[in-house]
């Protein structure tokens, strides 16, 4: 007789809802160079953020370019986030994580990312990672029509990220 083995609830998994690259630079003329190094980094076509106020100090006002970014899901965002994590030699800090098991991480220079080399053009910029975990079933809450909340049972907790993170991604844990 086989004795049937228990099999994880599939409704439990984790997985990569989005990852989000974020570069914010101190003046309008570098908005290109960052526009220019997301794009080098992900392959994909970045968004250049605007500013929304005017600050005299700055010298910004509303409408100048003041950054970049690109939001990645599927495959290219665990690839991307693979060698982004390299660059930290696959170590993260407790306070990255939050409650809700979503992490972030800052890179200082682009050029401890594996594969990137330096671009006279580019100078020296660093880079902030914004990483979304969701399990199946996280769509109650962004659908059109009877939107829910998601039960306190199946929210990630951020053992629960730090846990997947160390597994998946085989990172190390500060």
């Amino acid at each position: 007789m086989v004795q049937k083995t228990k099999t994880e609830n599939v409704m439990r998994k984790i997985r990569i809802e989005k990852v989000t690259l974020n570069i914010g630079v101190k003046q309008h003329q570098d908005a290109d160079k960052a526009y220019l190094l997301l794009e080098r980094i992900t392959g994909r076509k970045p968004v250049r953020t605007l500013a929304t106020r005017r600050a005299r100090t700055f010298k910004v006002r509303r409408g100048l370019p003041i950054g970049a970014k690109i939001t990645l899901r599927g495959e290219i965002a665990e690839e991307v986030l693979k060698k982004l994590l390299e660059a930290k030699d696959n170590k993260l800090n407790k306070k990255n994580f939050d409650d809700h098991g979503n992490f972030g991480f800052g890179i200082e220079e682009y050029l401890d990312i594996p594969g990137i080399k330096y671009d006279p053009k580019i100078g020296v910029l660093g880079l902030d990672v914004f990483v979304n975990l969701e399990r199946p079933g996280y769509r109650v809450k962004r659908r059109k029509y009877h939107k829910s909340k998601i039960g306190k049972n199946h929210l990630i907790t951020k053992e629960e990220a730090m846990e997947f993170i160390r597994e998946k991604f085989n990172v190390e844990i500060i």
